[in-house]
């Protein structure tokens, strides 16, 4: 029930890339967005980082990666990777 993969049309779907595995079956992934600032109206970057469900242990630091909005799977797993 917590991994299922079918996909809700309410669910997040974001890309970034992969920057720690060290953990068995998760990663963290740091999503980048480019925002305008409200006054000043100069473009920014802001980045977040997620972790992932990753059942298999295929992430590898510095690849791209597409994570989708799941139910909780541990405490900070809320992601898990689809592609």
């Amino acid at each position: 029930m917590k991994n299922n993969p079918t996909i809700k049309s309410n669910q997040k779907t974001l890309v970034g890339k992969v920057v720690s595995c060290a953990m068995d079956k998760t990663v963290v992934v740091e999503v980048a967005r480019f925002i305008k600032h409200p006054k000043y109206g100069k473009y920014l970057t802001r980045h977040k980082k997620y972790k992932a469900h990753d059942p298999n242990n295929q992430g590898v630091v510095g690849t791209e990666v597409t994570i989708r909005e799941c139910p909780p799977i541990s405490k900070d797993k809320r992601f898990i990777i689809v592609s």
